[in-house]
């Protein structure tokens, strides 16, 4: 695990200095967290964005089963290559899942998860405003143990769009695809859907998003269909430090029931 992630930390870090030299004047501050979504924007030239998830926890229950799930040090490091491409490397430091059946007997599993590394060519309008689209394409790298981890390699593509709407209003769509690793840790297949937003500006450093999003998950053992809300704020403070907060709640039997978190990022 120690070599994979050396390698992808060399990988990300030897990408983002051929930037460097194409540094330009900053844009406003553009982060991927929180929500369900992911943004069009892409990170200026020669910067970059560090952001991290400080405690997530997600509870799931179903007849027979209650699952809690707690995350900590979420990490994405985004470095803007050119003034509209950007690389991402993700990794989660902490997972921890605790499972109580229905007889009582409860489980318990830690470790840390896989690693992604991505990449995010802006089409139009890096800095997010107006009509903005992006492409996507990521690969998720097996390192994570089999408390939060995937257990093999999966790869997929995102194409986000924003349109603003009004001058504090704006419209998200995130649809993806993926070959999203089966839930016995072998092999892969199809799993699709999109994530609509809606995201405005409260005050001029306080923003709010309520998003939806519909995935359908083709794993042969269990094909299901997941419907999720959200809601969440973003505070940024200054021109290159955000603070964020939201919840997210199931709408089907196939969902999670709650998810709640609080994060941070900043730009350098």
């Amino acid at each position: 695990m120690r070599i994979a992630v050396k390698w992808a930390a060399g990988w990300l870090i030897g990408l983002g200095a051929i930037g460097v030299a194409q540094a330009q004047e900053l844009r406003p501050f553009c982060a991927d967290r929180p929500g369900l979504g992911t943004p069009s924007c892409t990170v200026d030239a020669g910067h970059v964005v560090v952001e991290a998830g400080a405690v997530d926890w997600t509870l799931e229950r179903d007849t027979d089963t209650r699952t809690d799930t707690v995350e900590a040090g979420d990490l994405l490091v985004r470095a803007g290559l050119t003034p509209t491409l950007e690389a991402q490397i993700g990794w989660t430091a902490f997972g921890h899942v605790r499972e109580r059946d229905a007889a009582g007997a409860v489980t318990r599993t830690s470790g840390v998860g896989d690693i992604r590394v991505a990449l995010r060519q802006n089409l139009a309008n890096p800095d997010g405003s107006s009509f903005s689209i992006a492409v996507m394409p990521f690969a998720t790298l097996p390192v994570g143990g089999a408390a939060i981890g995937a257990g093999d390699w999966g790869a997929g593509v995102i194409a986000p769009v924003h349109f603003d709407l009004t001058g504090k209003i704006g419209l998200s769509l995130t649809p993806q695809v993926e070959a999203a690793v089966d839930e016995d840790r072998h092999g892969r297949h199809l799993a699709y859907g999109s994530v609509v937003g809606l995201d405005t500006s409260l005050t001029d450093s306080l923003d709010a998003a309520l998003e939806f999003q519909v995935t359908r998950d083709d794993d042969p053992l269990a094909p299901h269909t997941e419907a999720l809300t959200s809601l969440s704020f973003a505070l940024q403070p200054g021109d290159d430090l955000q603070f964020d907060a939201g919840a997210v709640a199931g709408l089907n039997s196939d969902s999670p029931d709650v998810e709640l978190y609080i994060g941070v990022a900043r730009r350098f």
